[in-house]
């Protein structure tokens, strides 16, 4: 098991340790609901630097990555970040992950924490332009910073004006007390704030002073329900080698500009009737849907599984995702989620489910 740079603070916090993607990680501090609420309404900090990073630099680094994933990176200027996913050769996906274009020939690729080894192996097979690749994974720390107040509570702790950096942008900059740190607006929680990318030795500085200024420390526990709530997909639970991006509604991030693995038949998929897709719903009844769990049809025949689900915190009500055959995917169609021995009505809905 591993361990993070701020294993020993988050314990000293009195944080529940949990094993995750080869990690012991908080899951939570004072409870979901209170977390979850912080982030909503507030402030809160997450230390997710179980999170993988590589870096690709050279004249034919965009080469590269134009190959491995899915979304256009020529479209990326300097200081702007982009959400794509990597296909394999069957029509899955091997990660889902976010390309920073750091320099005019460097880039920042950041994937999930449980498929690093996986997506190195598989970037570097693809490595045929004479890329430099570098795993800054073990080397690199990463804190989210999430919620409305985020930046006005964070502001003291930068000379850049914070408020000035869009969505899915960043800068290079002095933050805490250390410089050349990446403050990126970005998150997985959809009530905005930043990312902020540091070494190792420099995270406990930069958490004091973040959780001195008033954030929440947060578990990975409220970032799943918080997650949800806004149907970002979880991978390995919402898509993964099985899954195609249209399956998964990431056809926005599946650009034919250029072309890239199993391209040609991603666009022949994208013109055909899908044998499924991931839809939300909410319960119509009291419960609350789990992952695996059956989805059925009026007749009680199986039409899916759920995916994710769980009890919302905001909505106080059960939610989820699951893949359906596409008759049960319009906007308002009936479903019903088997927990236990209860087959519980459902609706399909449009995400997110959090409106904000």
């Amino acid at each position: 098991m591993k361990n993070t740079a701020l294993t020993d603070t988050h314990i000293a916090l009195g944080a529940k340790m949990v094993p995750f993607a080869g990690y012991n990680m908080p899951v939570q501090y004072e409870g979901v609901n209170i977390e979850h609420e912080a982030v909503r309404t507030d402030c809160g900090v997450f230390d997710v630097s179980h999170m993988g990073e590589f870096l690709i630099e050279g004249e034919h680094a965009l080469d590269l990555i134009q190959s491995v994933t899915s979304n256009d990176a020529s479209k990326l200027t300097i200081g702007k970040a982009q959400y794509s996913c990597l296909p394999n050769d069957e029509g899955g996906i091997i990660d889902d992950l976010i390309v920073y274009r750091v320099k005019e020939n460097t880039y920042l690729l950041v994937v999930n924490a449980s498929n690093i080894e996986k997506d190195w192996n598989w970037i570097s097979s693809k490595n045929t332009f004479g890329a430099t690749m570098r795993d800054l994974s073990e080397e690199y720390s990463l804190l989210a910073i999430q919620g409305p107040n985020a930046v006005e509570k964070m502001q003291a702790l930068s000379s850049h004006d914070l408020a000035g950096i869009k969505f899915y942008n960043f800068i290079v900059g002095d933050f805490a007390g250390i410089e050349n740190v990446i403050i990126s607006a970005t998150g997985y929680t959809g009530s905005g704030g930043f990312e902020i990318y540091c070494k190792n030795n420099e995270v406990k500085q930069i958490w004091d002073k973040v959780t001195e200024a008033g954030a929440k420390p947060i578990g990975l526990a409220a970032r799943d329900t918080l997650r949800l709530e806004m149907g970002y997909c979880l991978y390995g639970n919402d898509i993964d080698d099985t899954t195609s991006p249209f399956e998964a509604g990431l056809g926005w991030i599946t650009k034919f500009t250029k072309k890239f693995t199993n391209s040609e038949n991603l666009e022949e998929q994208k013109k055909k009737v899908l044998k499924r897709k991931l839809i939300a719903f909410e319960l119509d009844e009291k419960g609350i849907p789990r992952t695996g769990y059956d989805i059925v049809d009026g007749q009680g025949k199986l039409i899916g599984k759920v995916t994710s689900g769980t009890m919302s915190p905001s909505l106080k009500k059960g939610i989820g995702l699951g893949y359906v055959s596409p008759i049960f995917s319009d906007f308002g169609s009936k479903i019903n989620i088997q927990i236990r021995k209860n087959a519980v009505p459902a609706t399909v809905v449009k995400l997110p489910f959090y409106k904000g």
